[in-house]
């Protein structure tokens, strides 16, 4: 009888915890299948332009070693025995899950089969068909630092093994865009003795010099030539920043900020970089820009009104006003939050036109989520901004159109890639439709 009733003790001490494990694994089962649904209510628009995992379903044994690899979490999910992509533009280009399929189910891909990306032709070392113009970063479809920063070192190793030297009134290169692409290529530029100078249209970062303040970076460990190695998995804004300018002082890195190209055109011996009040020779030019390009405007009335903005640097210049930010996007979302985190808005909502915002990395979509449930930004799903008014914004929702009190509108609704500007140079570019 007593071993009996030990069995039944052992039974319940180790059956609690599993139907407990069983009932949670149903839950994540559940949540990954409907977030799968969503991404196919979605379409074309549920995937980034920048690389991104395609998986053979034929292939896929439900492992689950991908959903395990990811860093960025819940990217990918298994749903009906199969690994399935649920949160496709959270994903960063890792490349974690491919290594770590075993049976190469996945490979990485740019584009859909029903919307294809355009992306500059480059060699393996970055070159494009214009001799002496390299492409690297965001604007080739890299989006992870650690990978931008890689691609600018090659490009400069490729730039040096060319052996060519600059004559007097040349440089050996000018680094367009100073991101952690151009920055990498310059430095490492500087370790093969050649001269170099960065330019930018706008303040030396790059694009991670407007994200919302404390916004978490993604980086992983990367190495800066000239510099050392970087370890760190995540940083803030502001640490990105503080690593940045530590980089300039120490290494004496030539930068000059508000310098927006303008031309580029191809001399005998080279090319010549032209922007207002600007003139620079150079024997390579090295194109380290972000895709986002000029920012997309909704073409909405009233979208000319000073009130309108299309980034947040910082919060206060928004004391006690009304905002609304539009957008279903990750930037979008983290603008929201860094609005209702300085506490010192009239109040601050989001408009988007669909019914969910399942384009978020997870951590921004539990954070936006915990905002809207205590009201610290106003959910205003299901929305279109129809009007710009000086006072108030016209929304379309279910219910008609209906007014909104209002001081001022940031449109996050993505940007316009500058593949004209490309074209304009003679780049050839070539339309990517789910390839390698």
């Amino acid at each position: 009888m007593t071993t009996l009733l030990v069995l039944l003790g052992l039974l319940v001490v180790a059956g609690v915890p599993y139907i407990a494990w069983t009932r949670l694994d149903a839950r994540s089962h559940r949540r990954a299948a409907a977030l799968h649904e969503d991404v196919l209510a979605l379409g074309d628009e549920a995937f980034p332009p920048s690389i991104h995992p395609e998986i053979d379903l034929s292939e896929c044994i439900g492992s689950g070693a991908c959903v395990r690899a990811c860093p960025e979490g819940e990217v990918l999910a298994i749903t009906d025995g199969r690994a399935r992509l649920v949160n496709p533009l959270a994903c960063i280009g890792h490349g974690a899950c491919l290594a770590a399929c075993p049976v190469g189910a996945i490979r990485l891909v740019f584009g859909t089969a029903t919307r294809g990306v355009e992306l500059p032709k480059l060699t393996p070392s970055f070159e494009t068909s214009q001799p002496g113009v390299y492409i690297v970063g965001e604007l080739g479809g890299m989006g992870l630092i650690r990978n931008a920063v890689e691609q600018g070192r090659q490009a400069a190793d490729a730039i040096a093994r060319a052996g060519r030297r600059a004559k007097a009134d040349q440089l050996d290169a000018v680094v367009i865009g100073a991101g952690p692409a151009g920055i990498s290529c310059a430095l490492a530029l500087l370790a093969h003795q050649r001269s170099v100078l960065v330019v930018d249209q706008e303040k030396y970062g790059g694009t991670i010099a407007h994200y919302p303040r404390a916004k978490v970076v993604m980086t992983g460990s990367f190495d800066l030539p000239g510099f050392g190695r970087v370890r760190r998995k995540t940083m803030s804004k502001e640490q990105l920043l503080e690593l940045w300018h530590e980089v300039r002082d120490r290494t004496g890195l030539s930068v000059r900020e508000g310098v927006r190209v303008e031309a580029l055109r191809r001399e005998p011996q080279g090319w010549l970089v032209e922007a207002e009040g600007f003139r620079q020779q150079a024997l390579h030019v090295v194109l380290a820009l972000g895709r986002r390009g000029a920012p997309r405007k909704l073409g909405v009335p009233g979208e000319e009104l000073a009130k309108v903005s299309y980034r947040l640097l910082e919060p206060e210049p928004f004391a006690g006003q009304h905002v609304l930010v539009v957008g279903g996007g990750n930037a979008a979302a983290d603008c929201a939050l860094a609005l209702a985190q300085f506490k010192g808005c009239a109040s601050v909502g989001l408009s988007y036109r669909r019914a969910e915002l399942a384009r978020l990395r997870p951590s921004v979509r539990a954070a936006i989520e915990r905002a809207f449930a205590d009201r610290t930004i106003t959910a205003h799903l299901q929305t279109e901004l129809m009007e710009i008014r000086p006072a108030e914004v016209l929304l379309k929702t279910p219910r008609g159109q209906e007014p909104l009190r209002n001081d001022h509108v940031i449109v996050q609704i993505g940007g316009q890639a500058p593949g004209e500007l490309l074209r304009t140079i003679g780049i050839e570019l070539v339309e990517k439709r789910g390839e390698a």
